[in-house]
């Protein structure tokens, strides 16, 4: 089985988990969108009693769908991770550097918002994995076109990119702008010479 077949096999047991009735969807998505933002605000350790009052629903609600703290991690990280991947192809119509810078400002925040939630699933853990293979699969065609219009560097590797910027995204920014100031001078180095000028 290939890496992208793995990564497809465990997203796709994470959605399985998602309910059939519209009704129960309805709470379904409810207690992922309270999840993110409370994680967002508070961390793993964020309390599942205000996830589910956010929700609109019962702690009871919340265990039916998410037994373990656990599932409910997966779960918004990887809806999450799947919102990222298939932004790629929101930028199809973009030139191919604008493209790819585009997508990785999207990724540095994804991620720095997600510190937490990564943290709790770093370790040993299928899906995290799974989701790594998919940010590749949707990152890596963004790199390969802006290299064949010539204005990437062709020895960059997506891996290279990934490390390139993890520096960015191991560093606490109080504003987003500088963030993203960062990342524009950090990603100059990609820039291919010959487009630079």
């Amino acid at each position: 089985m290939t890496p992208v077949m793995a990564s497809a096999d465990q997203l796709g047991e994470v959605f399985a988990r998602r309910p059939k009735r519209a009704d129960a969807r309805r709470n379904y998505d409810a207690l992922i969108a309270a999840a993110q933002e409370v994680f967002g605000e508070c961390g793993a350790g964020a309390s599942l009693e205000e996830i589910a009052r956010r929700a609109g629903v019962g702690i009871g609600t919340l265990y039916r769908n998410f037994p373990k703290r656990r599932d409910l991690f997966e779960a918004v990280y990887v809806e999450e991770v799947r919102a990222l991947s298939a932004s790629a192809a929101d930028l199809a119509d973009l030139p191919p550097w604008d493209a790819l810078v585009a997508w990785l400002h999207r990724f540095v925040a994804y991620v720095g918002t997600k510190r937490a939630l990564a943290e709790e699933l770093v370790h040993d853990s299928e899906v995290f994995r799974s989701c790594r293979t998919e940010i590749y699969a949707a990152g890596e065609p963004l790199l390969r076109r802006a290299q064949e219009a010539g204005v990437a560097r062709p020895d960059a590797t997506f891996d290279d990119v990934v490390r390139l910027v993890s520096g960015i995204m191991a560093y606490q920014f109080f504003e987003p702008a500088q963030r993203d100031r960062v990342l524009t001078i950090a990603l100059d180095g990609l820039r291919h010479p010959a487009a630079a000028r």
